[in-house]
């Protein structure tokens, strides 16, 4: 049975998830993106996680997407088994409940920048290099990277990676804000742990809730997030157990409005 490429790392309320192919500079097919997504899934179902931090094995971070995965497809193919679905299970990873910590430990470029922005955190090590080189291939960016990044990193930011061709340095990026923090070369594990150790001594309840209202005031997944807290809300109330249990004794529900 093949390696995970994707790997999962549990430490009392820190999770680390891995992307796992340095041999591809950590590039994503279809398989990993789909390894990914249910990574994502193992994570969150975890109760005892309340943190996780996301970093790429070797010496790059992600090159994004791997060429030779969606070269070949037909462009219904490309727009939605490749664009769609990656652009799903980033969605999915940017909306994780516990807070992430992007560890970028080597270049992140393409789609390698649009999954360290999917990450409430980024530290970056000293070396690396940011940047979106799509146009220069005849593409554009297919996984947030003209929505995601605009909304949290600034439109101009963007237009000089994408339309200028910048490629900017950790220090750069440092300055943009795309990067909250820069480390020396292979101190980027050890400082999203020590960061990720104060995230998690944090109220988990305090920090799940602040996540989702700084997403909704970001402009981001705003009807999911209105939602997930009204839903919290609500189900905490005495109201909800009533209904419930009146539905399942087939009685109606004597509602007291109880928070």
């Amino acid at each position: 049975m093949a390696e995970p490429r994707i790997r999962v790392e549990v430490e009392d309320a820190v999770a680390t998830i891995t992307v796992a192919r340095p041999e591809k500079l950590n590039a994503f097919d279809i398989a990993m993106l789909q390894e990914l997504s249910a990574a994502c899934d193992a994570v969150e179902a975890n109760a005892a996680v309340r943190v996780a931090i996301l970093t790429g094995e070797g010496k790059a971070f992600s090159a994004g997407g791997d060429i030779r995965a969606w070269a070949g497809m037909e462009p219904n193919e490309f727009g939605h088994a490749w664009v769609r679905f990656g652009h799903r299970v980033f969605e999915r990873l940017a909306t994780l409940r516990m807070p992430l910590i992007a560890a970028v430990n080597g270049h992140a470029l393409g789609g390698g920048l649009e999954l360290a922005a999917a990450a409430d955190i980024r530290i970056a090590e000293t070396q690396v290099k940011i940047g979106l080189p799509e146009a220069g291939l005849g593409m554009v960016p297919g996984w947030s990277g003209t929505q995601r990044l605009v909304k949290r990193f600034g439109a101009q930011a963007v237009r000089r990676m994408l339309i200028g061709g910048e490629v900017l340095t950790a220090a750069e990026a440092q300055t943009l804000g795309i990067v909250d923090q820069v480390v020396e070369t292979g101190m980027g594990v050890p400082a999203a742990k020590a960061y990720a150790a104060r995230v998690a001594a944090r109220g988990p309840a305090a920090t799940e809730v602040s996540k989702l209202m700084v997403t909704i005031a970001n402009g981001e997944d705003n009807g999911a997030a209105v939602e997930a807290l009204g839903s919290m809300l609500v189900a905490k109330t005495g109201d909800l157990k009533e209904g419930v249990a009146a539905f399942t004794e087939k009685r109606p529900a004597a509602f007291k409005g109880e928070w």
